[in-house]
């Protein structure tokens, strides 16, 4: 794979992942974003991971970006399968995690499956399906919460988003993202707003809501071996905030806390200064004492 080149990579069940990969041979990062956003969530982060002598491997999950969707079943299990299978073909034993919102629950799983196999986990903005923590304010009157019911409601969106995708993704993302000051930077919003407009993406995104119960199940039934795995939970002030923290530490033993004031759901985007310090640091600090996580385990 050429370094920073985007590739396809068939992970098995029909579904080839858009995956972009900083190269070198240091510990290894995969990246995973939530929705409604791509790997383009990460583009400030994978500098700031390969100047710290990461190797950083960002991935469009299944359906979204220019991932395909495969047999079109997006629950998180399965999902976390597709980090397995990309690992294996990128011939990585050991490796972290960082997910954003839905990205998160699916590094989780990840981590809870194959602790062998992932050295640090590092959530962003999920509040993972089946464990409660409430969303304290500021965030709570910003973060949005008509999306979850609208997106699981079968028929709904399908009849309403198609030709108003800008109006509907337009809407979460500003919503998500907090106080006006806080917009997404740059071409940012722009670059989301294509990524759904593709064909198949409003399904694929739909499909991520409508497995909760599959979801919540299989969190609930990993929850009751905590994880030793470090994890970073990052909360954007007026995000979730110190939910994503309470929810991490019902799941695992070592949680630490990193609060962005200046941030929403977003922040890796929208105060990447003080993520890449913060998560660097962290990951500096449980990266593997053997020199990279290349090679698999026999």
């Amino acid at each position: 794979m050429t370094p920073g080149a985007a590739t396809a990579v068939d992970v098995g069940d029909g579904v080839r992942l858009a995956v972009t990969d900083s190269g070198g041979d240091g510990p290894v990062v995969l990246l995973l974003h939530g929705w409604p956003v791509t790997s383009y969530h990460w583009r400030l982060t994978v500098p700031a991971l390969a100047e710290a002598g990461f190797r950083a491997v960002a991935a469009d999950l299944r359906g979204l970006g220019n991932s395909t969707a495969g047999g079109g079943r997006f629950d998180k299990e399965l999902l976390a399968g597709d980090v397995i299978a990309l690992a294996d073909r990128l011939d990585v034993a050991r490796f972290a995690v960082v997910g954003h919102d839905w990205g998160g629950t699916v590094g989780y799983l990840v981590a809870a499956a194959h602790p062998e196999r992932v050295w640090a986990l590092a959530v962003e903005e999920e509040v993972l399906p089946g464990i409660d923590a409430e969303i304290p304010e500021p965030g709570r009157s910003h973060y949005p919460d008509w999306h979850g019911p609208f997106n699981r409601r079968a028929g709904l969106a399908e009849t309403l988003v198609p030709g108003r995708e800008d109006a509907y993704y337009g809407t979460f993302l500003r919503q998500s993202a907090g106080p006006a000051p806080l917009a997404l930077p740059g071409d940012a919003e722009q670059v989301y707003l294509d990524a759904y407009r593709r064909p198949g993406t409003l399904a694929a995104g739909l499909g991520y809501y409508r497995t909760a119960q599959a979801d919540a199940a299989a969190v609930r039934t990993r929850s009751h071996h905590p994880l030793d795995t470090p994890v970073l939970a990052i909360g954007g002030r007026y995000g979730m905030g110190t939910a994503v923290t309470k929810c991490l530490a019902q799941l695992a033993t070592d949680v630490q806390d990193l609060q962005v004031a200046q941030a929403g759901h977003y922040p890796a985007e929208q105060d990447p200064a003080t993520v890449n310090r913060e998560l660097t640091s962290f990951l500096a600090r449980h990266r593997p004492v053997t020199a990279p996580g290349c090679g698999l385990p026999h």
